[in-house]
């Protein structure tokens, strides 16, 4: 065995017993790897051991060019295949005008309206290695697509509710603001939100720095930020399915290993202060904004505008010094955080059920109570190390379980005053052990794991899915670690619950991204964001969409897309279809600087129109690619990763 190997499966052992690892034997010569003839130098050695001065010198640069090349290995231009691709039909852009007034906001689909009609958005944000640090932030805020006055834009463009701020709007109107403060500089490493339709109003970035701030979208605008100690460098980061807590991955450049920090957060009222009160007034006052919690609830289910942030504590990583990507689940459907019944279907139930200090609206949410079922119980992270070639994954039980105690309990007096010290609600791992997620599994994979993604809910196969460099998605099962509401959880399931359990081959040289999928057109009973997943292959320069079996444990390709005016493809984002159906993808071209869109099915105008349902307004599709052409927006940098999501 070598020593690669005899370390993972010390590793893998150690994490099984939940005995502590010390971490892989540092290596001394730095590994050249090779992909499509481009050479590299690695942080590891030819044993898969890290290297001291490679991880800390790559630990610097994560939000640069020579970063991104490591974390996102070789272009479309090393694979010879930049511009390859066919030409997609692009409609004309045509600027709103009239009855609305002249906004800056250019259409493709429809007829305009004298109504304004079933309004809807896409807001995203989007990290870039800007051109000029001096000029620009990094981070991007961008309207997707968007539907008002009878017409849909397809075109990624600036949203027409920014035109007047300053700089062109092209800026993250928050991260501007920690810029201004002091706070963080033009250098984001990954940004994340969580995913789904009106919940996940903002998202967070992570700064070369240690910074993890919110940033905000047209109707979202709470700021906040944490700050991870100077050795600890953050390299990926995700959100629960219900922003409950952040996960980010980092290099701690002290003691040379990987640990998972563990971020609990708290959603409020736009622009509401934490630190005030609800029966307070002025420019403080707290007021129902999507029936969000009346309260400052760190670790409970809430609508994503988040106001509160606290650093809990890390999760060690046993022999994985390097990870490079976080996915995690709860398997938990968002709608169930709504009633389900009653005159209040529908509605959020943080509004009604403020404060929790008051034993009537906790008993609801405590076993047998009226809302027991309508919070997550559980979940599981997923993390992977590419030079080390493993993956790890994460009990996230425990965090669940103590604050679900904590709130929905008579404890819930202990939670009233928060704030940043350690004995403070939320208390940090080292106040109250009990709560810190554990390592289930840690794995080798015997190639370079590129990405990761989850599936959203338990209501179908729950998997994970990690692609590696070439060309292959490798399918595990993480059966009962992601309970949902906890209507079927199983109390303790083993270890062995996790495993692989197929692979899909083919799915592109190098897949650097991927995406949940939101939505599939209309004849189709496919679940999209359990049944199939979105990939994009930087090797192949082509977005392919993989579909799994009923079983979850194999899949084929269903839909593909080219283009030639792609250069360099790296990273992808689906929208979400609300109110109105769009079905627009978009997708990020890293030296091409643009982002870019393509519509996959067709415009429903729900509320009729010029594309009323059931059949809307088709792609014209040309080439043999059942695929239109939004348009491209260009960057003043490299665009790199992208979050998305309809906001309220």
């Amino acid at each position: 065995m070598s020593a690669a190997a005899a370390a993972a499966a010390a590793s893998t052992a150690a994490s099984q017993s939940g005995s502590a690892s010390t971490g892989s034997v540092l290596g001394t010569n730095p590994q050249t790897t090779t992909f499509c003839g481009s050479q590299s130098t690695d942080i590891v050695d030819s044993a898969l051991n890290i290297v001291p001065a490679q991880y800390t010198a790559m630990a610097g640069q994560l939000s640069k060019d020579a970063g991104i090349a490591y974390r996102y290995g070789p272009d479309a231009t090393a694979c010879g295949t930049a511009g390859t691709g066919v030409a997609l039909y692009k409609r004309g852009d045509t600027q709103l005008t009239s009855p609305a007034p002249s906004y800056p906001f250019w259409w493709q689909v429809g007829q305009v309206s004298g109504s304004a009609g079933s309004y809807s958005s896409n807001q995203g944000s989007i990290a870039f290695v800007a051109d000029n640090t001096a000029q620009r932030v990094g981070v991007a805020d961008i309207q997707i697509s968007n539907t008002m006055y009878g017409v849909f834009a397809q075109l990624p463009q600036l949203s027409w509710t920014r035109a007047a701020v300053a700089g062109g709007g092209i800026d993250s109107v928050t991260v501007m603001g920690y810029r201004e403060q002091g706070i963080v500089s033009s250098d984001p490493v990954a940004t994340a939100r969580c995913t789904g339709t009106a919940f996940c109003s903002e998202g967070l970035v992570a700064f070369q720095n240690g910074v993890i701030g919110t940033v905000g979208s047209n109707t979202a605008s709470n700021r906040t930020t944490v700050q991870l100690p100077a050795n600890k460098v953050p390299t990926s980061i995700a959100m629960t399915n219900d922003s409950e807590f952040a996960l980010v991955t980092v290099w701690d450049t002290q003691a040379l290993k990987g640990q998972v920090a563990v971020i609990a957060l708290a959603g409020l009222c736009d622009n509401c202060d934490p630190y005030a009160s609800a029966g307070s007034t002025g420019r403080a006052a707290w007021y129902n904004w999507w029936q969000e919690w009346m309260g400052v609830y760190p670790g409970l289910a809430n609508m994503g505008n988040i106001a509160f942030m606290k650093i809990l504590g890390y999760i060690d990583l046993p022999g994985i010094n390097a990870p490079t990507e976080i996915a995690v689940t709860t398997g938990m459907d968002q709608y169930k955080t709504l009633y389900q019944t009653g005159s209040q279907v529908g509605q959020f139930v943080g509004l009604d059920n403020s404060p929790l200090t008051t034993a009537t609206n906790w008993q609801k949410f405590a076993s047998g109570g009226s809302l027991y079922y309508n919070y997550a119980k559980g979940g599981v992270a997923v993390v992977i190390s590419k030079s080390e070639q493993k993956a790890a994954f994460i009990d996230l039980k425990p965090l669940f379980s103590y604050f679900n105690g904590m709130y929905f309990s008579s404890n819930v007096s202990q939670t009233t005053n928060f704030g940043q010290a350690a004995n403070q609600w939320p208390f940090t791992f080292d106040v109250q052990a009990s709560q810190k997620p554990t390592v289930v599994k840690t794995v080798s994979l015997g190639a370079r794991p590129t990405a990761v993604k989850t599936t959203m809910t338990e209501k179908f196969a729950t998997r994970a899915w990690i692609a590696t460099q070439d060309g292959t998605l490798h399918i595990y099962s993480l059966n009962g670690f992601a309970p949902g509401d906890g209507y079927n959880m199983t109390a303790n399931p083993p270890a062995s619950n996790i495993a692989e359990v197929g692979t899909v081959t083919g799915i592109g040289r190098n897949p650097t991204s991927l995406a949940t999928s939101r939505g599939e057109p209309p004849g189709s009973s496919v679940d999209p964001s359990n049944q199939q997943v979105i990939v994009a292959s930087r090797g192949d320069n082509k977005i392919n969409w993989v579909r799994f079996a009923s079983n979850g444990n194999s899949g084929s390709i269903v839909r593909t897309i080219q283009h030639n005016e792609m250069k360099d493809l790296i990273a992808v984002e689906d929208s979400d279809n609300f109110a109105n159906q769009g079905y627009v993808l978009s997708a990020l071209d890293y030296t091409g600087k643009a982002v870019r869109n393509y519509r996959y099915g067709p415009v429903i105008f729900h509320d009729g129109g010029a594309c009323p349902a059931p059949n809307g307004c088709a792609v014209n599709a040309i080439n043999g690619a059942a695929v239109e052409y939004g348009g491209a927006m260009a960057l003043p940098g490299k665009p790199f990763q992208m979050n998305s999501a309809n906001v309220p």
